[in-house]
């Protein structure tokens, strides 16, 4: 495990124990949707100044190396069942 992926928290109490950054409430799913949404480092970083590059770094390394611990045949089978609004 590489020192920037130490970065990242698993707390049950913080954010509903999904991965966060540095104990902050700024969650690895939060970086990876700002990422998505074509944001670049640098804008990532003035919209959450409490972030470092590193953090950005240690939020790519960690869904990788969550993406590479499941299958997706697994990740699919764990999704909630959609209910129909009807």
């Amino acid at each position: 495990m590489s020192e920037q992926i130490k970065r990242i928290t698993i707390n049950p109490e913080q954010c509903g124990g999904r991965p966060c950054i540095r104990g902050m409430r700024i969650r690895v799913m939060d970086i990876i949707d700002l990422l998505a949404a074509e944001l670049t480092r640098d804008q990532i970083l003035e919209e959450l100044p409490d972030l470092e590059a590193e953090d950005i770094i240690a939020a790519l390394q960690y869904a990788s190396h969550r993406l590479h611990r499941s299958s997706p045949r697994e990740d699919l089978d764990r999704r909630p069942t959609p209910t129909s609004a009807c």
